[in-house]
């Protein structure tokens, strides 16, 4: 969880084109909700999908290394691919 601080709003200064503002300005519209709810939301989403992008790639690269130095022995298409 957050501290009080860390929850604490800052105010920053985007430039941002014209016709994003537009798709923000007719979201809030739609659904009832202000510019900064919208930002702070697509910030949220966009850190965790890179975050979670990262692992993946971290995990793929562990993988790889552990089969170029022989602690895993890798298989086969066939056998990667039997049972589905």
């Amino acid at each position: 969880m957050y501290t009080l601080q860390q929850l604490e709003k800052q105010q920053i200064g985007l430039k941002i084109p014209q016709y994003l503002i537009e798709e923000i300005d007719s979201f809030t519209k739609e659904f009832s909700i202000n510019r900064t709810d919208i930002v702070i939301e697509a910030l949220r989403s966009y850190i965790s999908q890179q975050k979670e992008h990262l692992l993946y790639e971290k995990e793929l690269l562990n993988r790889v290394n552990d089969v170029k130095s022989g602690k895993v022995t890798p298989i086969s298409r066939a056998e990667a691919f039997d049972g589905i």
